[in-house]
């Protein structure tokens, strides 16, 4: 099983009406559809990184649209939006619905006008779904990674979070600090040296992990 990220790119006429609004209003220059499927009269979840009346503003916009209700949050707001279509093209949506692979939320409307998304499934199916939507637009794979069950966010190994919650534990992340690496070490039972490349291995690993989720 195989595990995509995708970045498309589409003509105007297949352009989703949000993303219209995404790339148009500088109020928002990013949309996440965090809950969706291809068929009808169909409730979704998504995220604006605009405030509360950007969002209404780009939601309002949406011919299909039959009732919707957003959330501020500390970052942008949250929309919970009721459809009576999917305004997606009848060509796009069909090779969605057709594909043999899972989509994996967000489906991301950046203001560069480009969609990502990641898809899961074999590689054969992925492929196809690739050729279809390609003769749609332009896409570019930006990863390909095998897909695995569980996932550790940030990819850390046990000896790494052991360090980073001894870390925590002490208060090395305290502002002021109130531990050192010393206090980190005196928990693992390990040397200065070996304690601090613990835990700068597993901060970079979840500054990693954050960059490209972002």
């Amino acid at each position: 099983m195989k595990r995509i990220q995708v970045a498309a790119s589409y003509p105007e006429g297949l352009v989703h009406p949000l993303h219209r609004q995404v790339v148009d209003d500088d109020a928002i220059t990013r949309a996440e559809l965090l809950t969706w499927s291809p068929t009808a009269d169909a409730t979704t979840l998504l995220w604006c990184d605009g405030d509360r009346a950007a969002t209404e503003r780009a939601v309002g916009r949406i011919d299909s649209v039959v009732d919707s209700a957003v959330v501020a949050d500390a970052d942008g707001t949250y929309a919970f939006v009721r459809q009576d279509a999917y305004e997606f093209p009848a060509a796009l949506l069909d090779a969605i619905a057709g594909a043999r692979v899972v989509f994996l939320p967000p489906v991301a409307f950046l203001e560069t006008g480009e969609v990502r998304f990641e898809a899961v499934g074999e590689a054969a199916a992925l492929s196809a779904l690739h050729a279809e939507l390609a003769e749609l637009g332009d896409l570019t794979i930006e990863r390909a990674t095998e897909f695995e069950r569980t996932r550790s966010a940030s990819r850390l190994t046990d000896r790494q979070r052991a360090a980073l919650d001894a870390a925590v534990a002490v208060g090395y992340y305290e502002l002021p600090r109130e531990g050192t690496i010393a206090d980190v070490a005196a928990v693992l039972e390990c040397s200065t040296s070996t304690a601090g490349e613990l835990v700068r291995k597993a901060e970079a690993a979840v500054l990693c992990d954050y960059v490209e989720r972002r």
